[in-house]
């Protein structure tokens, strides 16, 4: 039978978006290393050392239970909740009831998902920051919302401008997304920004969804907007176990906020996924009573001695960039000698062998910017150190 051509087509929703960047660049990278070059990437935020040994001993002995591989429950095992309850009562000083104030999640990016197909309907606005992390603008275009960008500039300290969001149309807005600390800028986050957004979304009528899963990350002292009276009202708070316990590939995240809310969530996440792993579960309950000690180490000395190396390579490319950032990147401002920063970074990609990211991914205002990652061993940035110099002689 002779073949026919079919013509079929993607779904229009398709043309909203583009291939994540890193997925595109990613591609190019496993090419050219596939074909011999010596590639260091500085790129990614995915933590390059383990988890605790108690959290991996945990998974292995209760993986290896015959009873632990069936379907799990959409709203996570009580053990669970009650671990993430009493993280936050730990760190932040919040109390959330772990029955119906918790939602477990497969990562923050299914909890955007999630979160927006419960509270928004196509044709809603959702203010997401500029710059801010990509897939609050995807996903929302996925999904038929429009997007509003709200500005984060320097001169603010990459806080929101509330005095532009006073000035701004709310009337078609569900959502408002944030993320502090802040990424790609590690901007701190700060209560007064935090009480200002609560009292900004009562009165708005709108729901504020912080992103917050860098606060342990070079920051003596981890917030959450939801120590703020009233926050979990008219607030939902995403934290994950990626950064700060070196779990990125064990996609276990979690959203906090009132019961309400989280019956919605429940409502399209149990149509969508069935469960995480029990045996993965049980290990995420461990790794939430690491040691202080544990923490000191993983999070604050080990990314320290890292973050001196990248401020060399940032001074070396002749970058200026705020010295009290926290979180696991060194976001820098380009020199005015290179017309954008995609020009310097595929300069340093192609001539150095380092791959390091263009802040335009993020937002216009991050043109002028690129972001270097603490995600790789000190020997790995002293030779991408080395690189870049001679790269400039």
């Amino acid at each position: 039978m002779k073949p026919t051509n079919i013509d079929i087509r993607p779904a229009a929703r398709l043309q909203q978006v583009s291939e994540y960047y890193f997925s595109r660049k990613l591609k190019e990278i496993a090419r050219r290393r596939a074909g011999g070059e010596d590639i260091i990437s500085l790129a990614i935020g995915s933590p390059d050392m383990p988890p605790s040994d108690e959290t991996v001993d945990t998974l292995c002995r209760e993986a290896r239970k015959a009873d632990a591989h069936g379907y799990q429950p959409t709203v996570g095992i009580p053990e669970l909740r009650q671990a993430m309850a009493g993280w936050y009562r730990r760190w932040y000083g919040v109390t959330l009831d772990p029955a119906t104030e918790i939602q477990p999640l497969i990562g923050s990016k299914e909890g955007i998902l999630h979160v927006t197909l419960a509270l928004c309907n196509p044709g809603d606005q959702v203010l997401v920051p500029n710059p801010g992390y990509p897939t609050y603008t995807s996903l929302s275009r996925l999904l038929g919302c429009e997007v509003v960008y709200y500005d984060l500039k320097p001169e603010n300290g990459w806080q929101p401008d509330f005095e532009e969001l006073e000035r701004m149309d709310m009337s078609r807005v569900k959502l408002m997304w944030t993320n502090y600390p802040n990424m790609p800028t590690g901007a701190n986050a700060q209560m007064q920004t935090y009480e200002r957004l609560v009292d900004f979304a009562r009165r708005m009528g709108i729901v504020v969804v912080n992103d917050n899963p860098y606060s342990f990350i070079l920051n003596e002292r981890p917030v959450s907007l939801l120590q703020v009276a009233g926050a979990k009202e008219c607030c939902i708070e995403f934290n994950s176990m990626s950064k700060s316990h070196n779990m990125p590939g064990w996609r276990v995240g979690m959203l906090a906020t009132n019961a309400r809310f989280v019956q919605w969530i429940v409502k399209v996440k149990s149509n969508i996924d069935s469960g995480t792993f029990r045996a993965l579960q049980l290990a995420a309950v461990t790794a939430y009573d690491n040691s202080e000690d544990w923490h000191r180490v993983a999070n604050l000395e080990r990314y320290r001695s890292r973050r001196q190396t990248a401020e060399a390579i940032m001074t070396e490319l002749g970058c200026s960039f705020d010295p009290r950032q926290v979180g696991m990147f060194l976001w820098g401002r380009i020199p005015d000698s290179y017309t954008t920063c995609e020009e310097l970074t595929e300069r340093v990609l192609n001539e150095a062998h380092v791959f390091i990211t263009p802040g335009f991914i993020f937002g216009s205002n991050g043109e002028r910017y690129v972001r270097i990652s603490l995600c790789a061993k000190n020997e790995q940035l002293e030779e991408a150190l080395r690189r870049v110099k001679a790269m400039l002689k």
